[in-house]
Order: C-alpha cells, then sequence, then structure tokens
C-alpha cells in the first residue's frame, strides 16, 4: 500500500487526486493532508480518509478543525512539520497553488522522496535549486497534463533525439479575441475556461496564456532542454496534451480527454497504470484536431516567459512573483484584464540579476518583485 501525503488537499487537485484514490482504497493510505484555510472541506476529507496528521496553515482555521478531528487525528498548525509529513510517506502530491507550495517541494527532495507536482510554481520560482535536490531518476513526476504527457512520450527515448517539445494550449476562454475586445472582459468571462474546470488562479493563467509561459520555463527545467527547442501551439480540443518531436521526423503524442485524474492517477500509480479509466476517447466516433499558432501580438505572456527565461537566474522568479501579484488584483477587480500583463512586464524591466541556486536568494527575489509589482498595481489602479 502506498502511503500518501496530499498538500493542498482542499483545492481542485487536490480533491480530484482524492476521488482517485477513492476508486482504489486497497492499493494508497493517505498519511497526511494539508491545507491553506478551507476547514470544511479539509474535516469531511479527514473524516473519510483518516490520515494521521492533518495541517493547516491559517490559525482562523485551526481551532475549529481540531476541535472537529481531536479523536481522529492530529492537528497542526506547524509548518515545520513537514519533514516529517514527508518522512512518513512515499509518494507527495503538491497540489498547493503558488509560489507557497515551494517548501512542500524542497522538503519532499530532501527526504528523497517521490514528488508529484502539480505545484508548476516550485520549478518557475525556483528550478536551478530543484534541481540540485533531485537524486534520483524520475524523482519528480510531473501533474501538469502538458508535462505528464511529454514525461510519457519520453519514457522510452533517447533526449538526444529530441529535436522539439510542442505543448498545446486550448487557447482559454478569449481565443481568436482582438485586444480592443479584452479592454471589457469581466472576471467571469475569464473564469469560464471552454475545457478545463480548474482553480480560479490558473484558470486566470490559462485567459492570458501565462500558464503556457508558466510551462515553457516549467518544461525547460523538467527535461534540460532549451527554450529555443520549446514551442506553444493552440489546441482548442484539449485532446492532444503536448508531442515531442524527434530528429527522424516523427512526433509522439499523448491524447485523452481534458479530465486532470488522468495525469494525477499516472503519477499515483508510477511505474504502474492504473486500471482504472479517466479521459478515454471513443476512437470510432468521428471528432477534429486542430491546430494553430498562437497570436502572440494579443496575448504576449508567452514572449515575457521566453524574455524571463532567456534573462536566466531569478527572471523566472520574478516573473511568478508579479502574475501571481497582478492575478489577484484582477481577480479583486482591482485591474482590468490587460493589466495583468502590465504588471508582469513593468515589473520584469526592474528585474536585477540574482541566481536560484540558494533558497535565502529566492525568497529575498521574490518579496523585491512583489512589492514592485504592487508598486506598478498602485499606479495602474489609481
Amino acid at each position: 500500500m502506498k502511503k500518501i501525503f496530499i498538500a493542498g488537499s482542499t483545492g481542485s487537485i487536490g480533491r480530484q487526486a482524492l476521488e482517485v484514490i477513492r476508486k482504489d482504497p486497497q492499493k494508497f493510505k493517505v498519511v497526511a493532508l494539508s491545507a491553506n484555510s478551507s476547514s470544511e472541506i479539509l474535516i469531511e476529507q479527514a473524516r473519510e480518509f483518516l490520515p494521521e496528521v492533518v495541517l493547516i496553515k491559517e490559525q482562523s482555521a485551526y481551532e475549529q478543525v481540531k476541535q472537529a478531528l481531536k479523536s481522529l487525528c492530529e492537528v497542526t498548525l506547524d509548518q515545520n512539520i513537514l519533514d516529517e509529513l514527508c518522512a512518513r510517506s512515499d509518494l507527495i502530491l503538491n497540489a498547493v497553488v503558488g509560489f507557497a507550495g515551494l517548501p512542500v517541494t524542497i522538503a519532499a527532495l530532501k527526504k528523497n522522496k517521490q514528488l508529484a507536482l502539480a505545484n508548476k510554481e516550485s520549478l518557475i520560482s525556483a528550478g536551478e535549486l530543484v534541481k540540485s535536490l533531485l537524486s534520483f531518476s524520475n524523482q519528480i513526476l510531473p501533474v501538469d497534463s502538458e508535462h505528464c504527457a511529454i514525461f510519457q512520450c519520453l519514457k522510452n527515448e533517447d533526449k538526444k533525439d529530441v529535436s522539439k517539445l510542442v505543448i498545446t494550449s486550448s487557447g482559454g476562454p478569449f481565443r481568436g479575441y482582438k485586444k480592443e475586445e479584452l479592454k471589457r472582459v469581466s472576471v467571469d468571462q475569464a473564469l469560464s475556461h471552454p475545457t478545463w474546470k480548474m482553480g480560479p488562479k490558473i484558470t486566470i493563467d490559462s485567459s492570458t496564456l501565462m500558464n503556457k509561459g508558466l510551462e515553457i520555463i516549467e518544461a525547460h527545467f523538467l527535461f534540460s532542454v532549451n527554450y529555443d527547442a520549446i514551442d506553444v501551439v493552440i489546441h482548442p480540443e484539449s485532446i492532444v496534451h503536448s508531442l515531442v518531436c524527434f530528429t527522424d521526423g516523427v512526433s509522439l503524442a499523448q491524447l485523452s480527454k481534458p479530465d486532470m485524474r488522468a495525469p494525477i492517477s499516472y503519477a499515483l500509480y508510477y511505474p504502474n497504470r492504473s486500471h482504472v479509466s479517466f479521459g478515454s476517447l471513443d476512437f470510432s466516433m468521428a471528432f477534429n484536431l486542430r491546430f494553430e499558432p498562437p497570436d502572440k501580438d494579443v496575448f504576449n505572456a508567452l514572449d515575457l516567459a521566453y524574455y524571463a527565461g532567456a534573462l536566466g537566474g531569478c527572471a523566472p522568479t520574478w516573473l511568478n512573483a508579479a502574475n501571481e501579484v497582478a492575478v489577484e488584483a484582477f481577480l479583486n477587480s482591482q485591474i482590468n484584464w490587460l493589466d495583468i500583463m502590465r504588471v508582469v512586464e513593468y515589473t520584469l524591466n526592474h528585474y536585477q540579476k540574482c541566481s536560484q541556486e540558494a533558497l535565502n536568494a529566492i525568497l529575498d527575489a521574490d518579496l523585491e518583485a512583489r512589492t514592485i509589482a504592487r508598486q506598478i498595481l498602485n499606479k495602474l489602479s489609481a
């Protein structure tokens, strides 16, 4: 029985991971759950899966969770327990949203544990540090549908034969829009994704294509591929989850319906596969697969990501920090949709070179970028 620690269990990925585990309870034991502040969902999860430890971040939610679960498991606020929770586990699923997920990634890798990584920001903000902590091959199992697809396509291939990685994008809710139209889009419109059901932050990132920008950087660190060998294409059906092109002209792709339980399942069962199907396609039915280039004039997040990647060092850390600040401001109706990338671009213009090799430097870079992003935000919203 594989022992699992789910960090960020009350979010979209965490909840879907528990759905996968629920279908095969003899295969997995949930030893720990963690959440930020969603006390009621966390209590319900703990009552069903009976973990040994529940970690809650917000003091305001702690007493409610502790009182509800006092006879069932240990409930703690102590974030320093991450090392212990990782030590108790065979696999850690990091489903925390944003930069806040970095401590989970570091703790898992330092304990030489298998890490199922849905928290792409760990690699964007601290890719060099994260790579330095790897202790065995395939220690990180990517849970992004795109990187899970690439991982599967590369499984039995020699990486020296790779000519290009192609990351697919649905195009989000604003595919085909012009800049003039985007001046007036609402938060609700941006949260209406055409094919995927996700949390608010990643859904907004999908609307700006910043999720693809972050995935470019993530792919660079995960697969050790140069940025000029990573492309993004728009694929509205979200059936081809990414492709790998090889030097002999052959391309391999992974296909399934858009269902995040598929990459989650792949990571939880690795190196085997589940016998429970998620997202299977019926090839006896006709369907179309369309591909088109992204409109980089309208969606400049891709160029900003390539730029940050080319700068290297903590530039991706700055990119991620500025984007998190801007997305939060948009969700709170402080700025309009077009201002999200303005905040990111203007913040990157202030970047001062530093290295991602030390945690303190990364934390300082993240803080500095957020400070500058908020200053820019105040000017835009004044």
